[in-house]
């Protein structure tokens, strides 16, 4: 586990996301707060639609066009990078600094263009190389991640889901970047793939040094590899802490919830899985106070009216719930 007081590599801050539609805005995310430090794998976990998503392509800055940042900032490098021009952005920070495996990412390779091609642009596109020396790399890349090199000569349609995710893996560490950030990359894997996936991933990251945002609704997967975990739920901070803690002592009912559905090998002769009861709320006109407070065992009046404000427990262990509000 990583040590108290390391400094942070990147810092969200209060931050606001939301979606213009045509019944008003949805507030995908709202007031959220987290930090990753150097060297650390964060995993952010919560159901589909807590905020995940949007939280990376914000940081990436590569929201939809009906995306806008109504607030907050997200500091990396000692600046504000959602404040840094684009052009300045793209050229210093994207892909250079902070990559992104991005959700389905099998999907994200130009089918027109050839492995070693869209690897190779990736290269010169951020620094000034011979085409034969980029293509070096592509194929020392390829080879890191346990892929033979001549695949960089094959097209996407010609690869499996594995070998298309190793791919992306590949792109994304090629200029050497700080921060990864890894946006549910088992998604349609199989679970041996996935596995080896996972491996791949926390090998890299002990070879190369950067730190990771790993996002997943699978909350058993960041006890295997996580530093550090993170609770959304409907874009708000629930409970974030050392993996130790929020899985041997966690204190938000959402958090407890979700670690109660993780099937249990132990229990297979009871033939029940647990889920949470309800649905998470519309975000376009989310419930007053605090917004899990409709699905939550333990909801109090105070949790109708005022929404709660993270509180700072022992060992850095952040909960935003009314319930651990004396526990400080």
């Amino acid at each position: 586990m990583m040590e108290q007081g390391m400094e942070e590599e990147i810092t969200i801050d209060k931050l606001k996301t939301y979606f213009r539609t045509k019944a008003g805005y949805v507030r995908a995310v709202d007031d959220f707060s987290m930090s990753v430090k150097k060297g650390q794998i964060m995993g952010l976990a919560g159901e589909s639609g807590s905020g995940k998503s949007t939280v990376v392509t914000t940081i990436f800055r590569v929201l939809p066009i009906n995306g806008e940042v109504k607030g907050g900032k997200i500091t990396f490098e000692e600046k504000d990078i959602l404040s840094m021009d684009e052009k300045k952005f793209k050229e210093e920070i994207r892909w250079k600094k902070i990559s992104w495996i991005p959700q389905v990412s099998m999907d994200s390779l130009d089918p027109l263009y050839t492995v070693k091609n869209q690897m190779m642009e990736t290269i010169l596109t951020h620094e000034d190389v011979s085409k034969a020396e980029a293509a070096e790399r592509s194929y020392q890349a390829l080879e890191s991640v346990k892929l033979n090199p001549e695949i960089a000569e094959k097209y996407p349609h010609e690869l499996s889901g594995g070998q298309k995710q190793r791919v992306i893996i590949a792109m994304a560490l090629l200029l050497n970047p700080r921060l990864v950030i890894a946006d549910e990359p088992t998604t349609a894997l199989d679970v041996v793939t996935q596995a080896s996936i996972v491996d791949l991933l926390t090998r890299k990251k002990k070879e190369m040094g950067f730190s990771m945002i790993f996002v997943t609704h699978d909350l058993s997967l960041l006890a295997t590899m996580a530093d550090a975990v993170t609770v959304m739920y409907a874009g708000q901070l629930a409970e974030t802490g050392t993996a130790e803690t929020l899985f041997k002592s966690p204190e938000h009912p959402y958090t407890k919830l979700l670690l109660k559905s993780i099937p249990d090998i132990r229990k297979w002769k009871e033939r029940k899985l647990y889920s949470i009861p309800g649905e998470p709320p519309n975000l376009e006109n989310p419930p007053s106070g605090c917004r899990f407070r409709t699905r939550c065992p333990f909801a109090m009046e105070i949790c109708k009216d005022k929404v709660p404000e993270p509180v700072t427990l022992k060992g850095g262990h952040v909960v935003a719930c009314h319930l651990v509000g004396d526990k400080k």
